[in-house]
């Protein structure tokens, strides 16, 4: 039977310790998967109107909305088996979560998982955009793709061809591993297909930001004007290469120096990574802190960027949550993000915790539980408009994301 600790750390949580279980969890275990239209209490409560306020419909792009499925329509997608055996209980419990987030199953699951995205979509306003991440294998050294480390995957034609048949509702980024033989063949064609940027999850994918093999897949990333979302920071969702070092925020220089604009997903917001400037056996610092070290360096102004994906979880409030808040200097280069499907993962939020921690007030704390029993999507889109410092939230400009993902071609 698996421990608390272990739990926890299923649901990419396992860092949040005792002190945290107090809190958890606040909304039950599993996502309720009810109709996703409100009930005119929340259709029309003033909150819900005070998220809003001040946005621009046309202007968000929610650059963080994972694609899964089954490939039981033919889409390519794919999911580990490991995840589906008793052996790996861990990887087992994490799919049940995210599936359950997500309102599907094993059956039809392509198909569901996509009509229920529409549906939570359809209580934003015409021009809002949801940018699906395709997500390629894992590559080793020699580049050859290795399935066994491969958490799951989602081919880029199947991304692209969801945003042109929804293209009132969705974008698209591509996922390109840099080791594969064909990576800037393949790039080219996801910019001719209309993607908007290129999605990286290293410690699972297998790629080394800071490796050499990766410069000519810089050049032209910065080429073609493409920003790089990349995950920095301890990846506690997903299994596959497990190589966390690649994570560190300071193996991302390579790419920076090279011209490309780079999205950190999370603002690395979990973890320990070596101090690399101190060389490889420097000290251990927080992943933040380093990423606060790139953000404070003047020749990276317009080219580093954090997603705010996840940065509401309780596991990330406290220090990191704070400073996102407060260090206003850097609205501007914060990109809102939702990591859909993880809003509905029910026990790794807490509202009522965030309002005793001050971010949130009471009555915004219940606003917002009864709004996740309904719709998880329009629920983290709120909760991060209503977190606040000394009553002073993230800037509108964090939310008006689509001008960091070229603009229009």
């Amino acid at each position: 039977m698996l421990s608390r600790r272990q739990f926890l750390t299923a649901l990419g949580a396992g860092t949040l310790g005792l002190a945290g279980c107090k809190y958890w969890p606040e909304d039950g275990f599993w996502h309720r998967c009810g109709p996703a239209a409100l009930p005119e209490a929340l259709a029309h409560n003033a909150l819900l109107a005070k998220v809003w306020q001040g946005l621009d419909a046309a202007q968000l792009w929610d650059c963080h909305v994972h694609l899964l499925g089954s490939g039981d329509s033919g889409s390519g997608c794919w999911i580990n088996p490991r995840m589906d055996s008793l052996l790996h209980p861990i990887e087992s419990l994490q799919k049940s979560f995210y599936l359950n987030a997500a309102c599907v199953t094993d059956n039809d699951m392509d198909s569901a998982y996509v009509q229920r995205l529409l549906a939570l979509h359809a209580a934003f306003p015409k021009g809002a955009r949801l940018m699906l991440l395709a997500f390629d294998w894992h590559y080793n050294a020699n580049g050859e793709r290795v399935a066994e480390l491969s958490p799951f995957h989602t081919p880029n034609a199947y991304a692209q061809r969801l945003a042109r048949e929804h293209a009132q509702h969705f974008e698209w980024i591509a996922s390109v591993h840099p080791y594969r033989a064909d990576a800037i063949e393949a790039l080219e064609r996801a910019v001719q297909g209309g993607a908007r940027a290129v999605k990286w999850l290293p410690a699972a994918q297998g790629m080394d930001p800071a490796d050499a093999r990766c410069d000519g897949f810089y050049a032209a990333l910065a080429r073609l004007k493409l920003p790089l979302l990349t995950h920095a920071g301890a990846e506690l969702a997903v299994h596959g290469g497990r190589v966390q070092d690649y994570g560190n925020p300071l193996r991302l220089r390579r790419a920076l120096d090279h011209g490309v604009r780079v999205i950190v997903a999370h603002c690395a917001s979990l973890g320990d990574g070596i101090d690399l400037d101190r060389g490889p056996d420097g000290p251990a610092v927080s992943n933040f802190t380093l990423f606060t070290r790139l953000m404070e360096e003047p020749r990276y102004d317009k080219q580093l960027y954090g997603d705010l994906a996840a940065v509401g979880q309780l596991l990330r409030a406290g220090d990191v949550l704070r400073t996102l808040l407060t260090r206003r200097d850097w609205h501007a280069r914060l990109v809102y993000g939702s990591d859909y499907p993880l809003p509905g993962v029910m026990p790794i939020f807490a509202p009522r915790a965030l309002a005793v921690e001050g971010f949130l007030k009471q009555e915004e704390a219940v606003f917002l539980s009864e709004l996740r029993r309904y719709n998880p999507l329009l629920f983290d889109l709120a909760l991060m408009r209503l977190l606040a410092v000394d009553g002073r939230g993230f800037d509108a400009t964090a939310f008006a994301t689509r001008r960091v993902f070229s603009g229009d071609r």
